[in-house]
């Protein structure tokens, strides 16, 4: 059967949907429901229903069922304000509400690659991915389901990250069941990354090993397993795919990086210069920072309605802020301010652009709840986003919502373990010296200047804890230090909204500050 409506065409025997004629990635789960909510469109079907016709009437928790439904709505372009496609009435259940069409004749002649007739692709603009189905080694041919579910929900998680090019399961899964070279892979797909894995069941419990690979060297960029229990095999996959979508994003980042910094200098497009960029723009450190804002400036020349360029850009305004070495503050501020706008403008479902944005945003003492909305939309849109989970953390610890704050510091860091965590771990011990907790706040501190000891930020909380504490001598030598890295010790405005953690902070660093003047 082909169902088609609005801009969808949904083919149940091909097990495919289509939008505008590009394929879909929807979970096993998610295109079974899609297909019974469609079969079932002249009622309100409630949860028993759904778990008896979809599930088989397996156990499901209510948030795996929030899940799936929050996840076809993503895949549809609805959303749960809108409900155009999918609307839920209060204690009844579900209903699927959209107009059908007669079938068109497009999508039925699309023609997809096969491993025994390869079609040779070139590389897309952008860094690309193919995760290839997960070889089964339980040897119960009935943990098949399981493993092409944990592939599905890989794939939807990756496909939330707007810089990457997802090969749709639908063509990685005609490599299933054969024996596939990735370099082969690679070239029939037009994919520079390859993600393979493998899934063993027994006795209740479940391992699944996952590794990436560059495709055109063959090079192992990251291997890493995951164990649980098969008690909710769905909020299992759930999580093993967030965690992968978290740990490949800045993976691959770092590859495309240093691959571009290798590349010869002429002629660089937008994205190029947006990559060369990057490794300056987290180091906190003035000179790289001016550094990448000009390399920046030359991507939005290029290419003006680049979100993820505009909203970085305005990113590096707000570091140089921070730093507090440059002359003008004022109009620093209103050009980081005008470029996240611009970024906001144009990012649209762009979940890291929106993060940053965001950020710029809190940090210029803009609305605050504005920019909580706005990265409660960058973390809705991909979950397992670590620079949306950091940032979200400081626009909570802006707002004083501490031990939130804290909660998606931590999320941050087990989304990107191998990341630096500087700045995720000094935004927690500012949220604990908020809470009264100086002893913990200066213990993280310390670890966050270990890893950049120049970051002001940690400094200037440093030395106010110590002060509070009366440790008047540790807290002169920190600022001491803090001298040689900006003329800035006691801001003229802080980011916190609430007075009392101003003063807080305030009152510490100028008892510091005397000390040394």
């Amino acid at each position: 059967m082909r169902f088609v409506f609005g801009e969808h065409v949904l083919d149940t025997e091909r097990r495919e949907l289509f939008r505008r004629d590009a394929p879909v990635a929807l979970t096993p789960q998610v295109f079974d429901l899609l297909v019974y909510l469609i079969d079932n469109r002249d009622r309100v079907v409630c949860k028993d229903d759904l778990i008896e016709g979809v599930w088989d009437g397996r156990i499901v928790s209510d948030s795996a069922l929030t899940t799936r439904i929050h996840a076809l709505r993503i895949a549809l372009g609805d959303s749960g304000a809108e409900q155009r496609l999918i609307r839920t009435l209060a204690r009844k259940g579900v209903r699927f509400v959209g107009e059908m069409d007669e079938p068109p004749a497009g999508p039925s002649a699309v023609q997809l690659p096969h491993s025994t007739a390869p079609l040779l692709l070139a590389l897309p603009d952008k860094p690309s991915i193919a995760v290839m189905p997960f070889q089964n080694m339980s040897g119960d041919p009935g943990q098949e389901y399981f493993a092409d579910g944990m592939v599905e929900e890989i794939i939807t998680a990756l496909s939330r990250i707007r810089w990457l090019f997802v090969i749709a399961r639908n063509s990685s899964f005609t490599y299933k069941g054969h024996a596939v070279d990735v370099k082969r892979v690679g070239a029939e797909l037009g994919v520079r990354y390859v993600l393979e894995g493998s899934v063993r069941a027994a006795a209740g419990r479940v391992r699944i090993t996952a590794q990436l690979i560059d495709a055109t060297s063959s090079a192992h960029l990251w291997a890493d397993r995951f164990d649980g229990s098969l008690e909710d095999v769905f909020d299992l996959q759930d999580q093993v795919a967030v965690t992968v979508a978290g740990v490949i994003e800045p993976t691959l980042e770092a590859a495309e990086i240093r691959r571009t910094i290798d590349r010869p200098t002429k002629d660089l497009s937008a994205y190029d210069l947006y990559l060369r960029a990057l490794p300056h723009a987290v180091t906190y450190q003035w000179d790289r920072t001016l550094e990448a804002l000009a390399l920046l400036q030359q991507a939005i020349e290029r290419d003006p309605n680049f979100p993820s360029a505009l909203a970085r850009a305005a990113y590096c305004h707000a570091v140089l802020d921070a730093i507090g070495r440059g002359e003008d503050r004022g109009s620093n501020r209103h050009i980081g301010i005008d470029l996240a706008r611009r970024a906001l403008r144009f990012g649209g479902d762009d979940a890291l652009a929106l993060a940053y944005v965001a950020h710029v945003l809190g940090y210029f003492n803009e609305d605050i709840n504005a920019a909580i909305a706005i990265v409660d939309r960058s973390t809705a849109l991909n979950p397992s986003g670590a620079y949306g989970w950091r940032f979200s953390g400081f626009q909570r610890l802006y707002a004083g919502q501490c031990e939130l704050a804290i909660q998606h510091f931590q999320r941050s860091i087990r989304l990107s373990p191998r990341e630096a965590r500087w700045a995720q771990l000094t935004g927690i011990a500012m949220a604990q010296f908020f809470m009264g907790r100086l002893e913990a706040a200066v213990a993280t501190l310390l670890q966050a200047l270990q890893e950049n000891p120049t970051y002001p930020l940690a400094n200037r909380a440093l030395a106010s804890c110590y002060a509070h504490m009366g440790r008047i001598d540790q807290a002169r030598e920190i600022v001491a230090g803090l001298r040689a890295v900006t003329p800035m010790i006691i801001p003229q405005e802080t980011n916190y909204r609430k007075p009392e953690h101003r003063d807080l902070f305030l009152s510490g660093l100028r008892q510091a500050a005397s000390e040394t003047g």
